[in-house]
């Protein structure tokens, strides 16, 4: 519990020091969350959270939630809130594209794509195949943290056999679903480990400009 405060503290004096440097919001996305954090959240809420969706939230991923901030500063256009992960599609938070079932597991362990996929294929046999990528199987268990842009969400995994890795839920792009490496890291990556390669990588843009 200790080093989880610790990197907490170390967070939060990053997040200070890369609002410093973007006075003037040049970082990409830092115009959509302004470098803005939500109010957190209380245990009571995170357990009613949790509760109702049947899962237990990663651990430092809860911690941020309780003790940093329910969404808002973060990676590409920001965090999303707690309740707006549960949205099927972060560009379009509506309840007609339905939400994510985080009670059952998400069934991936490696790289995922539907299978099928030929160069050249019908346009008949390319919306079976499509079909086939977008079951809701697929991403159970995941709920939706940031959004990339261009119908790619960022992804923490909170059941199943990956939980507690940040994935990438690439299907509009027809790229299926992967463990999220977009930082550069090698290896896979928990909620604290993705948010503070974030902002090192951010203060690094500023230092070296």
């Amino acid at each position: 519990m200790a080093d989880l405060q610790d990197r907490l503290a170390r967070i939060q004096a990053k997040i200070t020091a890369l609002k410093e440097k973007d006075p003037d919001l040049n970082l990409f996305g830092s115009e959509s969350h302004t470098y803005k954090l939500n109010e957190p959240l209380s245990n009571q809420t995170l357990t009613t959270f949790e509760n109702e969706h049947q899962i237990t939230l990663p651990q430092d991923y809860r911690a941020f939630l309780e003790q940093i901030g329910n969404g808002g500063m973060g990676p590409y256009y920001g965090l999303e809130t707690l309740t707006d992960g549960l949205c099927s599609s972060l560009d379009y938070k509506d309840e007609k594209y339905g939400v994510q079932t985080l009670s059952e597991p998400f069934p991936h362990t490696d790289d995922w794509n539907a299978p099928g996929y030929k160069e050249g294929m019908s346009d008949e046999d390319y919306d079976a195949w499509q079909e086939l990528c977008f079951q809701d199987k697929e991403v159970f268990g995941l709920l939706r943290i940031a959004n990339f842009g261009c119908g790619v969400s960022i992804n923490l995994v909170v059941n199943g056999p990956s939980y507690g890795e940040i994935w990438v839920d690439d299907r509009n792009n027809d790229n299926g679903v992967y463990p999220d490496f977009y930082f550069g890291n090698e290896e896979r990556l928990g909620f604290l480990e993705w948010y503070e390669l974030w902002l090192d990588k951010s203060i690094e843009e500023f230092e070296k400009a």
